[in-house]
């Protein structure tokens, strides 16, 4: 049996597209939690810890760039219990030991977000979500704004 007669150029390009397409990621998603700090403050004396209650200002988007939520459209940061499982566990994990007035690059992987079931209309299954985040205040003390760079 001949090489070419066995495998037809057509079927194996469908079939290396249909695994392609299946084993493909969108671009964008990761598999880890992935924690980019943007800017941290000369002044680092409060940091939130487990059990803290914080204030964060947030953007949270898609990897396609699809804003979902945004305080600070609303300029109303949120209010929770870190670590106590109010919030999605990618921001329990990736706010704490953050300092007042630091900002944050929030990397989420699905698993640590809304899962494969995800939160619809705005978040479809097995997003990876992005937030750019501010700590804002720590059980209710913040610090003068800096405005170093």
């Amino acid at each position: 049996m001949e090489f070419g007669r066995a495998f037809n150029p057509t079927s194996l390009f469908i079939v290396f597209l249909l695994v392609t397409l299946v084993t493909a990621k969108k671009s964008g998603d990761v598999t880890e939690l992935q924690i980019g700090v943007k800017f941290k403050p000369t002044s680092r004396e409060l940091k939130a810890h487990k059990g803290d209650r914080v204030s964060v200002h947030y953007s949270g988007k898609l990897t396609d760039g699809t804003v979902f939520d945004s305080s600070y459209e609303r300029n109303d940061p949120i209010e929770f219990e870190l670590g106590s499982g109010q919030v999605i566990k990618g921001w329990d994990q990736g706010l704490l030991g953050m300092c007042v007035g630091e900002k944050r690059k929030l990397k989420i992987p699905a698993k640590l977000g809304y899962g494969e079931s995800g939160s619809p209309p705005k978040i479809p299954g097995g997003a990876t979500l992005v937030f750019d985040t501010e700590l804002v205040a720590v059980n209710g003390k913040k610090t003068t704004a800096d405005n170093e760079l």
